[in-house]
C-alpha cells in the first residue's frame, strides 16, 4: 500500500479500527503497520496489532506488541489488562499477575486494577487471594455491584453474612443505576438462592434481565434464520471424510450450550495424560464461515472443494497451534462447534466430537441467573428467547444425528453427576482413549478456567444442580410453557 501522510493518520487509524471490528483483521493489521510507520510512538497500534494476534491465535506475537505498547504508556488499564490476558492465555499465570502488581504499585487508588487482577486470580482458582482484592475495592467503593457480583461467583454465603447487608444496603441507595445495578442484583439472586431465600430470588433476577435485555435488544429470528441456512446448506451432503487423516491432531471438540456441563467434560477429559486443555477456543466457526459464508448467505456444500476443506483444517489447526501448546490431542471448547460438526469432521478426519445435554428447565435457569459479558449471550435475558434458543440447538442436534451417524457422542449432565465414574469411563473411551484414574480428580488440576464455572469445577462431581428448576417452578411457568410451544418441552 502507498505510505501514509502523517495528516491522514486520524482518518487512517478509524478505519483501520473499522476493518478491524468489521472481522477483516488482515487488512486491518496491514493498516495498523503502515499507520505505525508513521507514528512510531503512539502506544495505540501495537495494542490494536497484540489484540489482532491474539485474536488470530499467536500468543508470542501478541504478547510483544502489548509489551510494547506498554512500554509506550506504562500501566494504562486496558493494556495491561489484555496483556494479561494474552500471557494466562499462554499459561504465563504468574508474570501476568506481576505485571498487575507493578501496575497496582504505581497507581494503588486505580480500583479496576485490582478487579481485574482478581478476575485473573479467579480463574487460576486462587479465590482467597482473589476475595482479598476484592473486599480492598470494596472498602473504599462499598457500591460496586461488579465487585459484589464477582464476590458471588465463587462464594456461598450464610444467612448471617455481613455481605448481604451491604448488598441490600448498596441497593436501595439511589447512586446505584443502570449496570451497576444489574450486576448488584444478580449477586443478590444468588445470595438469596445459597441460604435458602427461594421466594426473593426473581424478585432481584427479573429486574436485572428486563434491564439487561433491553440494554443489549436481540430479535431471536437471527439464531433461527441460522440455524435453518446451515442446515439447508448441509442436507444432502455426504460427510465421510476424504482426506488422508494425519495421526498427528486429533482435536476434541466439546460442545452443547453455556451451562449445559462442558466445561466439567472438558476437565475430565483434561486430566489425561494424552490431553492437554484448549479451553473455549474461537477459530472453528470462523473459520468454518469463511469457507461456507456467512448467515444470510451460507453457500451448499456442493459447492466446497476438497481443496478448500484441506484448507480449513491447515488452518484451524495451525492457529490452535499458536494458542495452545499440546502434542496430538487437545480440547476445544468452543460452544459452537455443534453448528458445523460434518464440515470440521470433513477438515479434520480424527477430530472427536461430544455433546453436552442437560434437562432445558436446570439449563435455562442457569443461564437465566448468570450474568454474561456484556453484548454476549444477547438470548439470555428472556425466558422466551431462552426456549427458543434451545430450539434451534435441538434441531441442528437432531439435523446431526440423521446428517453425520455415529459422528458425535452425546452425554446427559445428569447421568453424569449420578455415576460419575461409568459416565467418565464410557466417556473417555468414546473419544479413543484409555482410562486413567486422574480423570475422576479434574478438580485437583491447576489449569485456568475461563467461564462462569471456575468454582464448581474446582470442587468434586455434586449433584445439586439437577432439578434445581422446581424451587421455581411459579417463576419458570413461562419457561416451560414457551419450552412446550418449541415442542422441547
Amino acid at each position: 500500500m502507498l505510505p501514509i501522510n502523517p495528516s491522514q493518520v486520524p482518518a487512517e487509524f478509524k478505519r483501520a479500527v473499522a476493518l478491524q471490528r468489521s472481522g477483516q483483521l488482515e487488512q486491518a493489521r496491514t493498516l495498523f503497520e503502515a499507520i505505525g510507520r508513521v507514528a512510531p510512538r503512539l502506544p495505540e497500534i501495537p495494542f490494536h496489532i497484540g489484540r489482532i494476534a491474539f485474536d488470530t491465535g499467536d500468543l508470542d506475537e501478541a504478547a510483544r506488541q502489548l509489551a510494547k505498547a506498554l512500554r509506550l504508556k506504562p500501566a494504562e488499564p486496558k493494556i495491561l489488562t489484555a496483556l494479561s490476558e494474552v500471557l494466562s492465555a499462554a499459561g504465563r499465570e504468574d508474570d501476568a499477575i506481576e505485571f498487575y502488581d507493578k501496575a497496582i504499585a504505581k497507581n494503588p487508588t486505580l480500583s479496576n486494577l485490582r478487579i481485574d487482577k482478581a478476575f485473573l486470580l479467579q480463574r487460576m482458582g486462587a479465590f482467597e487471594r482473589a476475595e482479598t482484592e476484592l473486599r480492598r475495592v470494596l472498602k473504599a467503593s462499598p457500591l460496586r455491584g461488579d465487585v459484589y457480583r464477582m464476590l458471588m461467583v465463587t462464594k456461598k454465603v450464610k444467612a448471617d453474612d455481613p455481605l448481604i447487608g451491604m448488598m441490600e444496603k448498596a441497593h436501595a441507595d439511589p447512586r446505584v443505576k443502570g449496570e451497576n445495578r444489574v450486576q448488584l442484583e444478580f449477586a443478590l439472586a444468588k445470595a438469596m438462592e445459597d441460604t435458602g431465600q427461594t421466594a426473593r430470588v426473581f424478585a432481584y433476577l427479573t429486574p436485572a434481565n428486563r434491564a439487561t435485555k433491553a440494554a443489549y435488544r436481540y430479535d431471536i429470528s437471527e439464531r433461527r434464520d441460522e440455524v435453518d441456512g446451515l442446515i439447508a446448506a448441509f442436507s444432502g451432503h455426504d460427510f465421510t471424510p476424504s482426506l488422508p487423516a494425519s495421526d498427528e491432531f486429533s482435536p476434541i471438540f466439546v460442545t452443547g450450550l453455556p451451562r449445559s456441563g462442558t466445561t466439567l467434560v472438558e476437565q475430565i477429559l483434561a486430566s489425561h495424560s494424552e490431553v492437554t486443555g484448549g479451553g473455549e477456543q474461537p477459530f472453528a466457526l470462523r473459520l468454518s464461515y469463511d469457507v461456507i459464508g456467512r448467515p444470510g448467505s451460507f453457500r451448499s456444500m456442493n459447492e466446497v472443494t476438497e481443496d478448500a476443506l484441506a484448507g480449513l483444517g491447515r488452518s484451524y489447526q495451525d492457529a490452535i497451534r499458536k494458542a495452545v501448546s499440546f502434542g496430538r490431542v487437545v480440547t476445544d471448547k468452543g460452544i459452537q462447534s455443534h453448528l458445523v460438526m460434518g464440515l470440521l469432521k470433513q477438515a479434520i478426519p480424527l477430530a472427536r466430537f461430544v455433546v453436552v445435554r442437560r434437562d432445558p428447565r436446570d439449563l435455562l435457569y442457569s443461564i437465566y441467573k448468570n450474568h454474561f459479558a456484556p453484548g454476549t449471550h444477547r438470548y439470555a435475558y428472556d425466558l422466551a428467547d431462552l426456549a427458543a434458543y434451545y430450539a434451534s440447538f435441538v434441531k441442528i442436534i437432531d439435523f446431526w444425528r440423521d446428517a453425520l451417524p455415529g459422528g458425535f457422542y452425546e452425554i446427559a449432565y445428569e447421568d453424569l453427576v449420578e455415576d460419575p465414574e461409568t459416565r467418565s469411563r464410557a466417556l473417555v473411551d468414546a473419544v479413543g482413549l484409555d482410562w486413567e484414574d486422574q480423570c475422576l480428580s479434574f478438580h485437583a488440576a491447576k489449569r485456568e478456567v475461563k467461564t462462569l464455572s471456575v468454582q464448581q469445577v474446582r470442587q468434586p462431581i455434586y449433584r445439586s444442580s439437577a432439578a434445581a428448576w422446581k424451587k421455581y417452578e411459579a417463576e419458570l411457568a413461562p419457561l416451560i410453557e414457551a419450552l412446550e410451544r418449541e415442542g422441547v418441552a
